[in-house]
């Protein structure tokens, strides 16, 4: 079967993603990811981008805000995926961290505490140590610091004795 190759022109290929802009907040590296799996020119391309920018329908700083409020409430990431995946998508620097504004440290904590107490019913292991390795690297792998991991999971150690 033969593949349909898509080539729009600069006005199609504006409003299609003007369109798609209006809905959701895109990044520049997504619509021009867009654009190369449409294979518009990538001189077309940047005009595009710049275009979509002055009207205001890309908004980088609006697109990391929005992210990180999608990411965390909904997916339950932590800072550090948050970041990784910002980054990742080629949002600067400053906006990354007027993103991670959004956040709050106690509402960072809740959440790490609500996912890890979730997951430790259903984490099977030999041991108390091994439990706790495995509930370490969940909460590591949905992108929460270290530090933060340590202090939730000792705390529920320390519930635990008071439960025995």
């Amino acid at each position: 079967m033969e593949k349909k190759h898509h080539l729009y022109t600069e006005q199609e290929a504006y409003q299609k993603l003007s369109a798609l802009c209006a809905l959701s907040e895109q990044c520049c590296y997504d619509v021009m990811k867009k654009m190369k799996r449409w294979e518009v020119a990538d001189e077309m391309a940047e005009k595009i981008v710049a275009r979509l920018i002055k009207e205001k329908f890309i908004d980088e700083e609006r697109y990391a805000r929005a992210f990180v409020k999608d990411k965390f409430h909904y997916n339950h990431w932590g800072r550090v995926r948050i970041e990784k995946e910002l980054k990742m998508r080629k949002i600067a620097a400053k906006h990354i961290e007027a993103g991670l504004e959004e956040l709050k440290e106690e509402d960072n904590m809740d959440a790490l505490r609500k996912i890890i107490e979730k997951k430790r019913p259903t984490v099977k292991g030999k041991n108390e140590y091994e439990v706790r390795g495995k509930l370490i690297r969940f909460a590591l792998g949905r992108g929460f610091a270290m530090d933060d991991i340590m202090k939730v999971v000792g705390s529920l150690d320390e519930c635990d004795e008071y439960m025995d």
